[in-house]
């Protein structure tokens, strides 16, 4: 499955913020660190605002905070913010479908059902173990190296 930018970039600032609980951090700190203009995160961080599951702080030393409860938010919960993680519609022309058509279908959905079930069962708090199993937090990564980005330095 691959998510949208929007998605990965509010996952990464779920799992930034939760790292450090209590701080504030800001848009640009986030941004520095996946190599993604503030602008954009500032996007998301919107959303996920409007969602309760983050909330600023402004002022001098001001940010964002990790507002929900981080062992009971999934990935789906953040993914569906941005994502449509549907099955694959029924059109009008399923009828006229091939078997072949049909069969794809069915396996697509199961597909898309297990993406689904899966992303629902991760925490954030599961994933900021992960992370912190290895040994992630607190790299620095170049524009070229953001994930979901092909390094084009590389050949």
């Amino acid at each position: 499955m691959k998510l949208q930018i929007s998605t990965r970039l509010a996952i990464f600032a779920a799992l930034e913020l939760t790292a450090r609980e209590g701080c504030q951090l800001s848009v640009a700190d986030i941004g520095e660190k996946y190599g993604v203009s503030s602008h954009h995160l500032a996007k998301v961080m919107h959303v996920m605002g409007r969602a309760g599951l983050v909330r600023s702080v402004r002022g001098a030393g001001g940010g964002y905070q990790f507002a929900g409860n981080p062992r009971r938010t999934t990935l789906l919960d953040v993914a569906l913010l941005f994502e449509e993680l549907s099955s694959v519609e029924h059109d009008g022309g399923a009828a006229n479908a091939t078997p072949e058509d049909q069969a794809l279908r069915e396996v697509l959905n199961e597909i898309d059902d297990i993406a689904r079930a899966t992303l629902g069962s991760i925490t954030i708090a599961t994933m900021r173990k992960l992370v912190d199993r290895r040994g992630t937090s607190g790299g620095r990564r170049s524009k070229t190296d953001v994930p979901g980005r092909r390094n084009q330095s590389r050949l």
